[in-house]
């Protein structure tokens, strides 16, 4: 899969925007707060119907606009597909599939892997769990359809019963509901924690011999999941914690409160560190890749495609040792990359296989 060209309107600071895309290696390079992140964000939104900075669609829409237009042209198995999304302020967005269509976003989900990479990326070790999770849960919406439905129900669910807990005090009749609510949190709620145990089990398989190459063979990274509740366990403890919810005006239980460990060994029979809150920032930085490099490889092994990379900004943030593997890792992989300046192509000697100038809200091929 490799997106052929990408058109905007009204989208942050472009007015009109049409870029075609090489299948290799695509540079995106300017001053800083010309739109060169922007673009990302619409691949990553016609991808996964979300920013990846979490902002809503009234945000994403140029100033003083009303609606937004994403269009990009993908092509998988030399055949093309055109994904048309409408950003409307006032209204869910809309989303065609070869000019069909569909009637919820969630049906596009997983039509074009993208692996996303930002400086803000490496500090998802030392960030709070709803961090971890957000990575787990993005990553997992692409690759399995299942998943996508059953969380995207529960955390609807969550949202509801937080309401009725909040309410019960002045309407002590809506108790009866928390038991249906309960119910259906526990269905969804064990595909969640189950599908979680399997992608981590899956993940360490990966992660561990990037991360011995990363090191040079110096530390061992095991990554292991932390279930606020098991799967068998989810209705028990919802019921026991039915009066603590109560109190707090919350649901205190569920695989909305998991978090995973990062746990460093220098050989297989010492004890660990959780990096998370002892390893220094470089250990921290290094897993953070590991875990990036790994999203490659798993979305390769489930989908048996390669995604498509973009890295924001990145490589300024690594150092020459990492900065290498890191390219070296791209291989066959369509890869857009936004930077400052050239330096870093140029002294690895990288090949650039489209070259592209940003320059405040106007995009300029230069090759």
């Amino acid at each position: 899969m490799i997106i052929k060209s990408l058109e905007l309107s009204d989208f942050r600071n472009y007015e009109n925007l049409k870029i075609d895309f090489s299948s290799g290696t695509n540079i995106l390079y300017g001053d800083n707060a010309q739109g060169k992140t922007n673009i990302l964000e619409a691949i990553f939104v016609s991808a996964t119907t979300k920013s990846h900075k979490g902002s809503k669609d009234k945000e994403i829409i140029s100033f003083g606009k009303e609606e937004a237009h994403i269009r990009t042209i993908l092509e998988k198995d030399n055949a093309e597909y055109r994904v048309d999304m409408h950003l409307r302020k006032s209204k869910t967005k809309g989303i065609a599939i070869d000019g069909q269509k569909i009637k919820k976003a969630s049906d596009l989900i997983g039509r074009l892997n993208v692996v996303f990479f930002s400086p803000e990326d490496l500090s998802i070790i030392k960030n709070g769990p709803s961090e971890r999770r957000r990575f787990m849960d993005m990553e997992l919406c692409q690759l399995d359809q299942i998943y996508l439905n059953s969380l995207s129900k529960y955390n609807k669910l969550v949202v509801e019963r937080n309401k009725v807990l909040k309410d019960l005090f002045e309407h002590p009749e809506n108790s009866v509901l928390l038991d249906v609510q309960d119910k259906q949190l526990c269905e969804y709620g064990s595909v969640i924690i189950k599908t979680r145990e399997k992608f981590i089990a899956e993940l360490n398989e990966i992660i561990r011999p990037i991360h011995k190459k990363l090191t040079g063979e110096k530390e061992i990274l095991s990554v292991y999941y932390e279930p606020n509740v098991s799967a068998e366990d989810l209705e028990k403890k919802l019921r026991a914690s039915r009066q603590k919810d109560i109190y707090a005006k919350q649901t205190t239980v569920g695989p909305h409160k998991d978090d995973f460990s990062f746990i460093i060994q220098k050989n297989e029979s010492e004890d660990g560190i959780d990096i998370r809150k002892y390893g220094s920032q470089g250990q921290q930085r290094t897993a953070s890749l590991s875990l990036k490099l790994s999203e490659i490889e798993i979305v390769k092994k489930a989908k048996k495609e390669n995604p498509v990379l973009l890295l924001d900004d990145v490589l300024s943030e690594l150092d020459s040792n990492r900065q290498n593997y890191l390219l070296n890792t791209i291989g066959n992989i369509q890869t857009i990359i936004t930077c400052t300046g050239l330096d870093e192509f140029v002294n690895n000697r990288f090949e650039i296989d489209k070259l592209f100038k940003v320059t405040d809200g106007t995009v300029s091929s230069e090759n």
